[in-house]
């Protein structure tokens, strides 16, 4: 059984940082993506970024608007994808979830994703 836990979420003033960790566990090495998405009350769930170790080595991708203060990176010993927050803004502030794929498709789409944590909430204040 796959198991997906968050850690490292928490409140922080603007401009701060965060990073977040996601340790995975089950049957991790049917793995092909695994990401990070979140969604803030009232607003629809948003990739951030997510890592394709599905083969011919890893590849990271993130959302075009959180790119240069967002960063996605993995340590395969620990089946753990982290989440480096820089420069954090207000509008940051969310439930951030991590998402685990065993297919092939699209990273940005959520469908894709078969596995989900509970999520660690971020909060920004200004």
């Amino acid at each position: 059984q796959v198991q997906l836990v968050e850690s490292g979420g928490g409140s922080v003033q603007a401009g701060g940082s965060l990073r977040l960790s996601c340790a995975a566990s089950g049957a991790t090495y049917s793995f092909k993506y695994m990401g990070w998405f979140r969604q803030a009350p009232g607003k629809q769930r948003e990739v951030v970024a997510s890592i394709y170790s599905g083969g011919g080595g890893a590849r990271t991708f993130a959302a075009d608007s959180l790119k240069g203060r967002f960063t996605i990176s993995q340590d395969n010993a620990k089946n753990t994808v982290y989440l480096q927050m820089n420069s954090l803004k207000p509008e940051d502030t969310a439930m951030y979830l991590c998402a685990a794929s065993s297919r092939d498709g699209f990273w940005f789409l959520s469908g894709i994703y078969d596995y989900w944590g509970q999520g660690t909430q971020v909060t920004v204040s200004s």
